[in-house]
């Protein structure tokens, strides 16, 4: 039971929810010390034993979006509903998107306490900095557990975070939808958990019936229509807006390109992928289509617009149906409801593709994201329904919500404690034992850029034998680094020295020397060995390469030496190191270096 735990998120919410009923819970604690600030559709009464708190905050706001908005700590857009509930909602039995889905939903802790502080306003989702720092002050006072932060900006709050980190507070944040592309991650402070996005074992084939009987099949949110009959196909090379507006299309399935990623076409990040997307969409509901069929690889990202199809197929897929609609001379296409499949028919897990990249631009020399978790086609609350959403604003509550159960089970534990727990024991291989993949144009294999120790595994962390701890008095020392390194602390002013679970050296020339220290949080009395993977390029020496520990030593430090085998101007190349005891524990941590001759950078990632 997560009773005394308290999640914070900077979002509204709808309370009437059922992934907020308080059904069990006892009394408030009363060490907490948040208020229910009233509004717009928003009392006292909404608040209740799941959500014990409810602030609102307006400065810095513009009015376009404070005027579409409700002015109270209620959900206007839905972002913070389906978050919240994500990271705490309540177990909730039959729940489904019109079928799809369908099953129990529950957060990640589904017992703990949800305290909500709305900072981001109106369509476009809008965060000033005065709103989320004032919103991060009053959680911290108020007496919450964790942060659940699915926001972006580069460079963050420092100061505000910090503080969190510093009174015990673990501080999680999304990467950003930018990806594929390189140093493109959004909240990369050493002292966050910055959650990268991948997908799950789940899947909506759609089955697209062709005039030549011939069965295609992609991917939609489709529950079916009243008419459900043969409509014209009419095919466009690429989805451009402009030629869409120029076409008569009503009544009509549209064939078509990306544009983004039309053949010929320059690999983009998502961002631009997405508008482009629902600029298409909106272009061809304006023109009364009836639907589009739309070769958008490798995003997958499902969405549903009302009365209108929307199927996303594989490049190859709709070159088939090219051929077959400029063959015909009345080409037509029949597409059935999109059905469920879960489990190991779904290949699984791939970092997705809008997900942010590494390296970080202003600190190459941490690594960038943290983790990965669940980001893609997440099934949540959504106003009083629940309904599917992809982002890194979805996988960040995943963390949130294991961050709360690991803060229950190890109270003692300190936000870079429960970090550690996270990344050292994360898996970097699929359920067939095959290595994660990163999706993008073209899809590779994941690195620590893509999502930095691997996928989190809530069982493994919550005992992950060794820890990384990081006293917050060092963050400080890295945060006087950022700025005048006349007072930077840290050994040779680098920040690579820091004891995160991670090393990343962004200008190894011809040798680095870095220390580690590991506490032991497993058995007491235990053996740990070593094991270097080391980068192309590098060598590894870690030593002493064999620590033990027992009731009198608890903690051990070794020293990891880099030595670069050529001179050359390189690239990031990655390795690992893993503390093994033999037994249940195997403490991995990812490692990255970039090889150089000369003080510049042509290559980032």
């Amino acid at each position: 039971m997560l009773t005394e735990y308290q999640a914070d998120q900077i979002r509204g919410i709808w309370p009437e929810s059922r992934s907020f009923d308080d059904g069990g819970y006892g009394p408030i604690p009363s060490r907490w010390n948040g208020t229910c600030q009233e509004g717009q559709n928003f009392t006292i009464s909404h608040c209740n034993r799941k959500i014990i708190g409810a602030r609102w905050y307006t400065g810095g706001v513009e009015d376009v979006d404070l005027s579409v908005d409700y002015q109270s700590p209620r959900d206007y857009q839905g972002h913070g509903t389906h978050t919240a509930s994500t990271a705490a909602g309540s177990l909730v039995r039959n729940v489904s998107f019109h079928g799809l889905g369908n099953g129990t939903v529950r957060g990640g802790a589904p017992r703990a306490r949800l305290a909500i502080y709305k900072a981001c306003w109106g369509d476009s989702i809008s965060c000033p900095e005065a709103t989320v720092l004032k919103a991060i002050d009053d959680a911290i006072h108020d007496g919450v557990d964790v942060l659940s932060l699915s926001i972006v900006g580069r460079f963050f709050l420092p100061f505000a975070t910090l503080h969190a980190v510093a009174r015990g507070i673990t501080v999680v944040f999304s990467t950003g939808n930018d990806g594929p592309l390189p140093q493109s991650l959004s909240n990369d402070l050493p002292w966050l958990i910055s959650v990268a996005a991948s997908t799950i074992d789940r899947s909506f084939p759609t089955e697209v019936t062709l005039g030549n009987n011939q069965t295609i099949v992609g991917q939609s949110l489709y529950y079916g229509l009243e008419d459900e009959g043969f409509k014209e196909l009419f095919f466009i090379p690429s989805c451009f807006t402009d030629s869409l507006n120029s076409t008569n299309m009503e009544g009509k399935i549209v064939v078509c390109f990306d544009s983004i990623n039309a053949p010929g076409a320059i690999a983009s990040s998502a961002v631009v992928a997405i508008q482009n997307f629902l600029q298409v969409v909106d272009s061809l509901r304006q023109a009364n289509a009836k639907g589009v069929i739309f070769a958008r690889s490798p995003l997958g990202l499902l969405q549903y617009f009302r009365n209108f199809l929307c199927i996303l197929v594989d490049n190859d897929v709709l070159w088939q149906i090219n051929a077959y609609a400029t063959s015909d001379a009345s080409p037509v296409a029949k597409v059935s409801p999109a059905y469920n499949i879960v489990g190991s028919r779904v290949m699984s897990t791939r970092v997705a593709a809008f997900s942010s990249r590494g390296p970080s631009i202003l600190f190459p020399d941490l690594i960038k994201p943290d983790i990965t978790a669940p980001g893609v086609n997440i099934l949540a609350a959504m106003f009083d329904s629940y309904a599917f959403d992809s982002g890194t604003s979805m996988s960040c509550p995943h963390v949130s919500g294991i961050v709360a159960l690991l803060k229950n089970i190890h109270p003692k534990w300190s936000p870079a404690a429960i970090k550690s727990a996270l990344v050292t024991t994360a898996y970097t291989t699929d359920a067939y034992g095959f290595p994660i993949e990163a999706d993008g144009i073209p899809r590779k294999l994941a690195d620590p850029f893509d999502y930095g120790g691997g996928h989190v595994d809530p069982n493994k962390a919550v005992d992950p034998g060794l820890v990384y701890d990081v006293d917050p008095n060092d963050y400080f020392k890295f945060f006087n680094c950022t700025n005048d390194v006349s007072s930077c602390d840290l050994v040779d002013n680098r920040l690579y020295h820091l004891n995160l679970p991670s090393v990343s050296i962004s200008d190894l020339k011809t040798s680095v020397t870095v220390n580690r220290t590991v506490t032991n949080v497993g058995d007491t009395n235990s053996v740990y060995r070593a094991i270097v993977q080391s980068p192309p390029g590098v060598d590894v020496i870690v030593e002493p390469s064999m620590l033990e520990f027992n009731a009198s030593k608890n903690t051990q430090t070794f020293v990891l030496t880099f030595k670069a085998l050529r001179a050359v101007q390189g690239d990031f190349t990655f390795g690992s190191l893993t503390w093994t005891d033999g037994g249940n524990h195997t403490v991995r941590i990812p490692i990255a270096v970039r090889v150089i001759i000369q003080d510049y950078f042509s290559i980032t990632s």
